[in-house]
């Protein structure tokens, strides 16, 4: 009683397209395949990146705002 047959899901969807139409429903599929292929190309580029990048060579665009000071390292060091 409380599951609903495939029957049942049919009918709702072809009444929730002819209440909002179809425009709608085709616009919002286009739209999340957009974003799974940017989710995917994001992914892809992540990955050549990390496969790009040497071991044990610096990566100065990722560790560009790390900043060594010379004089505050002594300090922690004197504690």
């Amino acid at each position: 009683m409380g599951s609903f047959s495939l029957m049942h899901w049919l009918v709702f969807g072809v009444i929730a397209i002819l209440v909002l139409g179809g425009g709608r429903f085709s616009n919002l599929m286009g739209d999340v395949a957009k974003g799974i292929k940017n989710f995917k190309k994001g992914m892809a580029e992540e990955d050549d990146a990390g496969a790009k990048r040497e071991p044990g060579r610096i990566d100065a665009k990722r560790d560009a705002d790390v900043v060594l000071d010379p004089a505050a390292e002594r300090a922690r060091d004197d504690r």
